[in-house]
């Protein structure tokens, strides 16, 4: 491809699905119905959450915020990838290529230290339970949900503008959205620094909030294991398998995306590795805990009006 000055590149154009070109209806249906259910699942779950008040436990605080930020996130870069999908996408300025990367790295972020709050609410919960309403109070579930979103916009702000600080040559953007190694692929010179700044940024960002959920998990589970009836423990591992489920899918996706070597994948591996941790892991929140949580499912049925069967 040839390149331009890169003094003349004010706008960028996602490539999006081009290798499927065939495709491209079904891949519109199927994720405008994955997005739907996701913006309905959250919303419901935000909703019950701040009407329930069996719901209001820090749990709960938690899934909600994490519930909210998922649905911004998914706002942030679905639209724009189903009108590419249908051929109505218009160029994107190198503003709003910056501004959607933020808020796409504040949320992700902010989600990761998010389920980290929660994986230490339940190891309080298990570990501590007599001290479970003092340690989890009002204020320290604030201050966490505050710690999360602060980190995300730092680091945001930290690595948008070391993006964007380089000059751009070519303009087709090989992705469906302003994602860090894509856009920094359209630069003129050498991007080694800002590889090594995006790597160590995924490892405090991933590996650290992934390491104290596995150790909170470690200690539940010894925990768990010295209860001395069967019913116990079922019900004491009943409370953590709808966090651990997201957790696995979140956090390994984030660790494929973000931790392997920039030239491993090809185009299409890395666009279906985005498509899973953009489309599919926002809509695990609703389906995991309205599925397999039996507080939210009697939380659904009494705003119904009926009893859980």
């Amino acid at each position: 491809m040839k390149k331009q000055n890169h003094t003349l590149v004010s706008e960028f154009t996602f490539q999006g699905f081009s290798n499927f070109h065939e495709h491209q209806l079904t891949l519109f249906v199927v994720f405008l119905a994955l997005y739907i259910l996701t913006l309905a699942g959250n919303v419901i779950i935000v909703t019950i959450i701040s009407l329930d008040r069996h719901l209001h436990t820090p749990m709960y605080f938690f899934l909600s915020m994490l519930s909210a930020s998922e649905t911004v996130y998914t706002l942030v870069i679905i639209p724009k990838m189903l009108f590419n999908l249908i051929g109505l996408s218009q160029p994107i300025s190198l503003a709003g290529c910056a501004t959607q990367m933020f808020f796409f790295i504040t949320l992700a972020i902010n989600n990761c230290f998010l389920l980290t709050a929660m994986g230490y609410d339940r190891y309080v919960a298990i570990c501590n339970p007599l001290r479970y309403s003092i340690i989890m109070n009002k204020r320290v579930c604030l201050q966490l949900v505050w710690g999360a979103c602060s980190t995300g916009l730092i680091v945001a702000m930290i690595q948008v503008s070391a993006v964007f600080r380089l000059p751009f040559c070519t303009t087709k953007v090989a992705h469906f959205f302003c994602d860090i190694r894509p856009v920094m692929k359209l630069s003129c010179i050498d991007t080694t620094a800002n590889e090594i700044l995006t790597l160590i940024i995924s490892v405090l960002v991933i590996l650290i909030p992934m390491s104290l959920v596995f150790i909170s998990y470690i200690l539940i589970i010894s925990t768990i294991l010295k209860i001395a009836s069967a019913e116990g423990r079922k019900k004491a591992f009943a409370t953590c398998a709808s966090h651990i489920t997201v957790v696995v899918i979140h956090y390994g996706c984030a660790s494929i995306a973000y931790l392997k070597p920039k030239s491993e994948n090809t185009r299409d591996e890395d666009q279906l590795i985005s498509v899973t941790y953009t489309v599919i892991t926002p809509l695990l929140n609703p389906v995991v805990y309205t599925l397999r949580n039996k507080e939210v499912k009697e939380a659904l049925y009494r705003a119904m009006g009926k009893k859980l069967p």
